[in-house]
């Protein structure tokens, strides 16, 4: 439901209590107020004989309107991208995720003044081009904020050339990356810290983890993997916030596999898959078809027995979907078994004849388990082998060797 949505978005933000939440239909919105002047006196009554001082509407409120209906209800107004903002704004703790924040944040706030300071634009002098006083005190309003804007650009571009040094360093080291994403408050975070060993911000509210998290894991199966924590999505995320956290999400472009983690037990559990999906396409991320995807279908231990074993029969019979409890850890195995399946590399097979003569290069071969089938033949040993193109190039380089 959007009115639970955005009651936890609030309650994310700790020092702020609900005193109430309600749907409000607004069928034709005002352009001062949004709301008709019934609902606005009406809501004036609520705040002043509750004493509240926060009001927060889930959608997007023009400058004029949050003038406008501050001063009738005598409270502080925030909409959705200002709620967002202010969350990731508390949250944010690594030098790229507050410089990002603060981006979004300024380019928030110098659209806003803008606006909201048109209506000083009648204050010009009489011929037009000599600004008056209201004009002055918006250029120097706008200059001083888009002073701040280039440092911090300036600032956040130094983090991402060292960020992109970092993927260059680690794409030396043959480590597939896995990246964890998925709705707000899906379990990414548990399941990282389950898959990890690591100990980061694991609670039920919505944007618990902002910043990337980036550990080694070994894998059951013998496969070192780097796992990458990602910052939640959500729906009508603040266009300022999709640029602003880009960078936070090119761990996500780089990856070899995305584990997409969803809250099955949720309501609305497929339109915030959708939501996901969304995002992942407007990254230029085809999951499933340039990166392969899982699905990861948590929380199921909140899910009634029969709608359980439903889903978990037919994640059976997919190899793109695993249903687990990343709080009781159940279905973990399954999951590691099918990210690494995901991450094998592609398998050739090949005939291959060796002469009696070549003792050593056949003793490699099924050193490294890479023989099928074996028959002895006039001319020497004829092989059915199967191998990547790893192994198969780590062949030739033996190969190669022996004749130096």
């Amino acid at each position: 439901m959007a009115l639970e949505e955005i009651v936890s978005l609030a309650s994310a933000i700790g020092d702020i209590q609900i005193a109430g939440a309600k749907i409000v239909p607004v069928p034709e919105p005002r352009a001062g107020t949004l709301f008709g002047p019934g609902k606005v006196a009406e809501i004036g009554a609520r705040c002043g004989a509750d004493d509240i001082g926060l009001v927060i509407v889930d959608g997007q409120v023009s400058p004029v309107q949050q003038r406008n209906l501050e001063r009738a209800w005598k409270a502080k107004l925030l909409d959705r991208t200002g709620l967002i903002l202010e969350i990731f704004g508390d949250r944010a703790q690594t030098r790229e995720g507050v410089l990002q924040v603060d981006l979004a944040h300024l380019t928030y706030q110098k659209s806003r003044l803008v606006r909201s300071w048109t209506h000083l634009e009648r204050q010009r002098g009489g011929l037009g081009f000599i600004g008056g006083p209201g004009e002055t005190q918006i250029e120097a309003d706008r200059r001083a904020l888009s002073e701040q804007l280039t440092r911090i650009r300036r600032q956040l571009s130094k983090v991402v050339k060292t960020r992109k040094l970092h993927r260059k360093a680690r794409a030396k080291v043959p480590f597939p990356i896995v990246a964890l994403v998925g709705y707000t408050n899906a379990g990414k975070s548990t399941i990282f810290n389950r898959l990890s060993g690591a100990d980061v911000m694991a609670k039920d509210m919505l944007f618990a983890t902002l910043d990337p998290r980036m550990r080694r894991v070994a894998l059951p199966g013998g496969t070192d993997v780097i796992v990458s924590d990602t910052v939640g999505f959500i729906s009508d995320l603040p266009t300022q916030l999709v640029a602003a956290f880009r960078a936070t999400l090119e761990e996500v472009t780089d990856a070899d596999l995305i584990l997409h983690v969803r809250d099955i037990s949720h309501p609305e559990t497929e339109i915030q898959a959708e939501a996901v999906h969304g995002i992942l396409d407007d990254l230029g991320v085809r999951a499933g078809d340039s990166v392969p995807m899982i699905e990861v279908q948590n929380k199921i231990d909140c899910v009634p027995a029969d709608e359980a074993d439903v889903l978990i029969g037919a994640a059976r019979t997919r190899a793109d979907r695993v249903v687990l409890s990343a709080a009781t850890g159940a279905g973990f195995e399954t999951l590691t078994a099918a990210s690494e399946a995901a991450l094998a590399p592609p398998v050739e097979a090949f005939e291959l004849t060796l002469g009696f003569d070549e003792g050593r290069d056949r003793a490699w071969l099924f050193r490294h388990n890479l023989v099928r089938g074996e028959e002895a033949t006039d001319e020497g040993y004829r092989l059915a082998i199967a191998w990547t193109a790893k192994d198969r190039a780590r062949w030739e380089e033996l190969r190669r060797s022996g004749q130096d």
